[in-house]
């Protein structure tokens, strides 16, 4: 069994993720395999095994960095903001996932797999992240919009993080699909990430809009 230090630890795990990650920017996630992620490292696959036992188990840990990345940047907006309205926080909240694309993509994929084959311990740092994004988003509505009540701010993330999760598909589409589109005759909308986002904040928060 590999020895090391945490830091040696952390380290191999962050190449390992990254590895994944330079992947995803070109492949599908059916096709990345842990032998591929071998070959971006200088790890063997039983070393790779070692910190990750499945390939859903880098890519949930890929989810989590993205996650702690966008945590980052509420936190930026709200200690960089003393007040902001409504449509100056919508615009800062779109921005900070149009920066995310990669986050949005891994969301529209099947967390089902990535969890169900992820061993507890991961799991479990994964949530604890993802539950800080929502209590960081309610920070950010908590100072900014004080005449929200704690059921209006949950209300307001029951809602974004589920639509969060569709935010790639409709906004990301291939010419395939476009012309597929158009083929039937659809009134659709393309939307860019921004657009999309913005638009749904403030129709999330239209009753504290003049507060």
């Amino acid at each position: 069994m590999p020895k090391g230090s945490p830091e040696l630890t952390r380290a191999r795990k962050e190449e390992i993720i990254n590895a994944c990650a330079e992947l995803y920017e070109t492949m599908n996630f059916k096709d990345v395999t842990l032998k591929e992620v071998g070959k971006k490292t200088p790890f063997s696959r039983t070393l790779i095994y070692y910190y990750f036992h499945t390939k859903e188990e880098i890519f949930l840990a890929l989810l989590q960095k993205e996650y702690e990345a966008w945590i980052q940047d509420l936190n930026s907006i709200r200690q960089s903001h003393q007040k902001m309205s409504v449509e100056q926080f919508a615009e800062e909240l779109a921005h900070s996932l149009e920066r995310r694309d990669r986050l949005l993509k891994l969301m529209s994929m099947n967390h089902y797999d990535m969890e169900s084959n992820s061993r507890m311990e991961n799991l479990v740092a994964f949530k604890k992240v993802y539950g800080n994004s929502m209590r960081t988003v309610d920070g950010c509505l908590e100072k900014f919009f004080p005449h929200m009540t704690a059921d209006d701010r949950q209300g307001f993330i029951y809602a974004f993080f589920p639509f969060l999760f569709g935010v790639y598909p409709y906004t990301v589409v291939t010419n395939k699909q476009k012309e597929a589109m158009e083929q039937v005759q659809a009134n659709y909308v393309f939307l860019s990430i921004y657009e999309i986002i913005q638009s749904i904040t403030i129709r999330l928060l239209p009753g504290f809009k003049d507060r």
